[in-house]
């Protein structure tokens, strides 16, 4: 299965082309990313044609889409949601969303691990794992309101605590996040992302009446 991997939910702007065996074996063909959280727009598109041509297939060629759903900032995470989806429509393939925190959590081999990733403002997106296992999150918090007593942290340098890599999710750890989806084994949820916040914008209140002298 040939599957195209996507993922804006971070600074870093993830594209790449991964074979998915049926026995769940993860290979990368081709991976494109560009640490730069201004540039999800920009940089997306070029790198996903830039991941096919060097992984030599086409869009028509593909078999399915995953997507990181964040928890992200609104921008940037909306740009890899609404290029997945477009390119689903377009080429008639399924798009499997994945939160972006469980696909840094699959390149990584911890008893108890915690995920970090900048949720500006400082404070921080993470989610707890227990063999591989979500168990806590995602959530968003202040870093000192953070429970780093785990194993190992990776992720976004923002806690007081040691960060190991990875620091952002990658095509293959995408795919073997939503594997279970692909193969079939997991209904994929709705293609919605996840935001944690509420936006910033609000409808104006009732105006104030204003009494006359």
């Amino acid at each position: 299965m040939l599957v195209l991997a996507l993922d804006t939910a971070t600074p870093a702007v993830t594209a790449g082309v991964v074979e998915l065996a049926p026995h769940g074996a993860v290979e990368t063909l081709a991976s494109r990313v560009t640490v730069d959280a201004r540039a999800h727009g920009e940089l997306l598109t070029p790198h996903t044609q830039e991941a096919l041509a060097e992984a030599n297939v086409t869009y028509a060629d593909l078999d399915a889409i995953v997507c990181g759903s964040g928890p992200g900032p609104f921008t940037g995470l909306r740009a890899g949601m609404v290029t997945a989806g477009a390119l689903g429509q377009a080429l008639g393939r399924p798009v499997y969303p994945v939160s972006t925190l469980d696909a840094i959590a699959a390149e990584v081999v911890a008893h108890r691990l915690l995920v970090v990733t900048d949720a500006r403002r400082k404070e921080v997106y993470w989610a707890r794992y227990v063999d591989g296992r979500r168990v806590d999150g995602p959530n968003v918090d202040k870093p000192a309101a953070v429970d780093t007593d785990v194993d190992m942290i990776v992720g976004a340098e923002l806690l007081a605590e040691p960060v190991a890599e990875p620091r952002y999710p990658s095509p293959a750890g995408l795919v073997r996040a939503a594997s279970a989806m692909l193969l079939g084994e997991v209904a994929p949820p709705p293609l919605t992302p996840l935001y944690l916040r509420r936006p910033d914008a609000v409808e104006p209140g009732e105006r104030k009446r204003v009494s006359r002298a």
